[in-house]
């Protein structure tokens, strides 16, 4: 079953039980004050719900509390694995006599945009309340490529089951929040179509031993006491409706051990290390928070009807580095007020769960932009990152950023206003300050000017800008900075390749300007050669054709070896392989590395003295429908992302001939 949904908004479940070994009657809505607590598509006894599931009707409820949850809109798919998956497990939870456990299914984890397919729950021994994560999987076979990683029947790159379950079960063990009932979690894989051979090369193949069994068809078919104990059940008891209220009541909160984790990696660590106007901004947004946000042991904000605060700041001014300093303190010094860290960039957020996937806990601070209104509803404290990518349908403020100003008491939001690259984009800060004072809130603005990036070169960030919207100036260079122009894109790869063999990171990126094949055959080794660029003879030179492969839609993984071969789009710029696909707009952007190749495709040149925009060489579906004066300026912002993201070096190479020329009369070779 999927894993990757919106977060959980007010939904449908609920408190059944009348006893440690009573039965309810058929599942019934949550009243409102637990909907917060309980975003699922059923709960109930096991052996209410096990009557059901030959209701049609039941599925069809299902579905609709699927959407009233925020979980979307389920998919032919995701139904098909309800029909062939609930029948099993709950017929092995009665054979097991576990049909007075509470279950849930399709559980959402508050604020994180996951959903658990079953979990149970039950009295333990000793007071606690057991829980039981279940990960189903309707497999039949499937080949190990590492510990990690798992390829389907299908030829899907998957992760392994186990450590899917195991991140589960770490959300619940370590979001525990102070005072909520001690909790005793365990989990568990069914495999219900896979043979025993299956299950013993998946759970042998998980490297280590992490606790969680493996249960196959024949396992489901064992003797009642055996079967409890392989899932995880043998010791637990019915238990009482006041437990299930209890556990329904629990607002998952980070732990003191999660926030040691999550404080070591965003906090402690160097790279996050804040100075000058960083350091300052991050002051005055402490002293807001403090005077908005409740403390630890008050109930509530001292005073206000809370602060927007906008932070604005051109490429490598350090506010993605603020911002998530920002969570570790205010996860640290406002624990009760959830706070969260949301952006549109999907790259960004990729990059964000990989720096913390040794704690899979940690990846639910950092919910989809699709959970904004629902995280909204949820969280104290809200930090938007690259906000100015926020979807907006008409004028005035986004709908979902509305919907943060309304209910967030703190919303701290990043932007810059030159890297708006859609016209369904272009949150402003006017627009922001306009909605703040007219709902009654404190409005800041701060602004970062450093440069973290370029080796600290203000200069070039600063031609850069002169070059797209003001007047190109010769560059007289920088100490530590090296910006040079290619004469042709093998070159400049040439350059990308030397740097990545001396160990540093270097990616190419280019206009979006050329087709991009995001499907290929199941059992592919290479990507296709969309980009192809012209090369003209030279004077001692053959004419000649540079082809290249833009990054790829999903990973390439080798399928006899399981070697990677190419990383998935979004970590193109941090994982092997990444510097031999080209990438675009929206895989760089947020991000940066040690040496930028930039290509300049035809949709920009150098015309008469100015910059021309060229929509019809776009192959950007949500671009080509515009007019060359509406389309330049969206060219313009996405070349800047583009110049701006090598720390060290720039090279550049534009396929225009005019447009190179002048270039070359700006830049000197070096």
């Amino acid at each position: 079953m999927s894993e990757q949904f919106p977060a959980p908004g007010p939904g449908v479940g609920g408190p059944s039980g009348s006893g440690r070994s009573g039965r309810a009657q058929s599942p019934v809505p949550v009243e409102p004050a637990a909907v917060e607590a309980v975003a699922c598509v059923a709960a109930g006894r096991v052996g209410d719900l096990a009557a059901l599931l030959e209701e049609e009707a039941f599925y069809s409820r299902c579905a609709a509390r699927y959407r009233a949850a925020g979980f979307g809109t389920p998919d032919a798919a995701e139904e098909r694995s309800w029909r062939n998956s609930w029948p099993a497990l709950f017929a092995a939870l009665v054979r097991a006599g576990l049909k007075d456990l509470q279950v849930y299914l399709e559980y959402g984890t508050p604020g994180g945009g996951r959903r658990l397919d079953a979990l149970l729950v039950g009295a333990a021994p000793g007071g606690a309340l057991g829980l039981v994560v279940v990960e189903l999987k309707q497999w039949q076979t499937c080949r190990l490529l590492d510990t990690d990683r798992v390829m389907r029947s299908d030829g899907l790159v998957t992760a392994h089951p186990i450590h899917q379950v195991a991140a589960y079960r770490s959300f619940l063990e370590h979001w525990r929040p102070d005072g909520a009932p001690a909790l005793d979690v365990r989990a568990a894989v069914v495999l219900h179509n896979a043979t025993a051979a299956a299950g013993a090369a998946l759970a042998a193949g998980v490297g280590k031993d992490v606790g969680v069994p493996v249960l196959t068809a024949e396992d489901l078919a064992r003797p009642r006491g055996e079967l409890a104990r392989l899932l995880c059940c043998g010791d637990l008891a019915a238990p009482s409706a006041g437990q299930v209220r209890e556990f329904e009541g629990i607002r998952w909160q980070p732990s003191s051990r999660l926030l040691d984790h999550v404080g070591a990696d965003l906090e402690g660590n160097h790279a996050f290390a804040l100075v000058g106007d960083q350091q300052d901004a991050f002051v005055r947004i402490r002293r807001a928070a403090a005077r908005c946000l409740p403390s630890p042991g008050q109930a509530c904000a001292p005073e206000g009807a809370g602060a927007v605060i906008t932070v604005s700041g051109g490429p490598g001014s350090g506010k993605t580095a603020l911002a998530v300093r920002l969570l570790g303190r205010l996860m640290r010094a406002h624990p009760t007020t959830r706070p969260r860290f949301i952006t549109p960039s999907g790259t960004l957020r990729a990059h964000l769960h990989d720096a913390v996937r040794a704690h899979g806990a940690a990846r639910e601070l950092f919910p989809a932009a699709s959970a904004l209104r629902s995280t909204a509803r949820q969280a104290g404290a809200l930090i938007i990152d690259e906000a100015q990518r926020i979807k907006r349908t008409g004028p005035g403020l986004p709908a979902d950023l509305a919907a943060v100003m309304e209910h967030v008491p703190l919303a701290v939001v990043f932007l810059d206003e030159r890297q708006i690259i859609r016209p369904d984009e272009g949150t402003t800060v006017d627009e922001i300050r306009t909605a703040a004072h007219a709902l009654g809130r404190t409005h800041h603005h701060l602004e970062l000017t450093g440069s973290f990036r370029c080796s600290g070169s203000a200069a070039y960030t600063a031609w850069v800008d002169a070059l797209l919207y003001g007047t190109p100036q010769p560059w007289t260079g920088h100490a530590g900075y090296d910006l040079n122009l290619a004469d042709d894109p093998f070159h400049l790869q040439e350059g990308i390749e030397q740097a990545t063999a001396a160990g540093h990171t270097a990616r190419t990126t280019a206009g979006f300007c050329w087709p991009w094949t995001r499907t290929r055959p199941r059992d592919a080794t290479t990507l296709p050669l969309d980009i192809d660029i012209d090369i003209p003879a030279g004077p001692t030179t053959p004419a000649r054709t540079w082809r290249a492969a833009w990054n790829a839609a999903t990973a390439l993984t080798d399928p006899d070896d399981g070697r990677p071969i190419a990383p998935h789009s979004q970590l193109w710029a941090s994982h092997s392989g990444g510097h031999q696909q080209i990438g675009c707009i929206y895989t760089a952007q947020g991000l940066e590395y040690h040496h930028a190749g930039v290509i300049i495709g035809p949709d920009l040149t150098w015309t008469n003295g100015r910059w021309t925009a060229h929509p019809d060489r776009s192959r950007d579906e949500n671009l080509r429908h515009l007019t060359p004066d509406q389309y330049l300026p969206y060219a313009l912002n996405t070349y800047r992302v583009l110049l701006t993201r090598g720390t060290h070096t720039t090279h550049i190479h534009s396929t225009h001939p005019n447009t190179h020329h002048m270039l070359q009369n700006l830049i000197h070779k070096s």
